[in-house]
């Protein structure tokens, strides 16, 4: 099945993607796979029968059109990848949280507890060291101690 390019207002892929999404559950149409790669702004990538994708953009906010020339699924292959690279981290790491109410902030790895996936954090730039528990796939490593 061929593979069309969306294109949409950058930093809206997001949006575009859930509206897509939340309306083929609902319609159906003979779409089969949708592709938001974080890396490329202003694209989303869909496989399906041209005349059901244009079905199904119609009346979505965000989208400024489609590319009407289909790709090869070999062309998106550095978008995704099976391979699952495993980080450690050590006690005294610096590492950035990426996700949950502490986002974006730096933090020190006081204590790592391998069996839960958690690491027991101090927030680098607050004045008073509270200790925080996350769990490590929200940790990001910034520099090795």
């Amino acid at each position: 099945m061929p593979i069309y390019t969306i294109r949409t207002t950058v930093g809206r892929e997001r949006t575009v993607f859930d509206s897509l999404d939340a309306k083929l559950k609902a319609k159906n149409p003979g779409v089969k796979a949708m592709l938001s790669p974080n890396e490329l702004k202003g694209y989303i990538f869909i496989e399906g029968e041209e005349e059901d994708i244009h079905k199904a953009i119609q009346g979505i906010p965000h989208i400024k059109g489609i590319i009407n020339k289909p790709i090869n699924i070999d062309e998106l292959s550095n978008f995704y990848s099976t391979e699952v690279k495993e980080v450690k981290f050590k006690e005294g790491d610096i590492v950035e949280v990426i996700g949950g109410p502490f986002k974006r902030e730096k933090a020190k790895i006081v204590r790592i507890d391998e069996t839960k996936r958690e690491a027991k954090i101090e927030l680098v730039e607050s004045a008073v060291p509270i200790p925080i528990t996350i769990k490590l796939d929200l940790l990001k490593a910034i520099r090795e101690l």
